[in-house]
């Protein structure tokens, strides 16, 4: 016995689904002493850095961390009525290189802005908002802050309290 079956091919190339935000209701605020939904050790693991302080909580949270004799500021903040195009259009006016990304299946960019050493910030829409987490690797030149900007709002993105 043989079985028939029939295929179909479809031009164009995959998008992430463009709806309404998923976990509109979700808070992603300073609460339990996280920022973010993430916990001091779990931003320090991110990053894969030696040491981690947390000099400010609130409605933006600030680290100060060591990785390999560097040191690098991480800063979160969640915007709970932001709007992604406005954070793009601001990034564009404060003369950052933009960049499109997806990051946990949302859409997202980067934006690097080198001035004092490597600047990176990695934004996304979430809980009826938006995130950003902001990650600078203080005089070094030729450091990438992208990669750690993507990997805490990742982490971010697929935390649950």
């Amino acid at each position: 016995m043989v079985a028939g079956g029939c295929a179909q091919q479809v031009d164009g190339m995959a998008q992430p689904e463009r709806s309404a935000d998923a976990d509109a209701e979700r808070s992603y605020g300073y609460a339990d002493n996280r920022c973010g939904l993430l916990t001091d050790t779990s931003v320090q693991v991110a990053l894969a850095a030696d040491d981690v302080v947390r000099p400010y909580s609130g409605a933006v949270c600030q680290y100060v961390l060591i990785r390999e004799g560097a040191m690098l500021d991480a800063t979160f903040a969640w915007f709970d009525t932001g709007d992604l195009d406005r954070e793009r259009a601001l990034a564009v006016d404060r003369g950052a290189e933009v960049s499109d990304t997806v990051i946990e299946r949302r859409t997202a960019f980067l934006a690097r802005r080198d001035t004092t050493g490597s600047g990176c910030a990695a934004t996304a829409s979430a809980g009826g908002g938006v995130l950003t987490w902001w990650v600078q690797v203080r005089d070094t030149s030729g450091a990438d802050a992208c990669p750690d900007a993507q990997k805490l709002l990742s982490a971010t993105l697929k935390s649950d309290m």
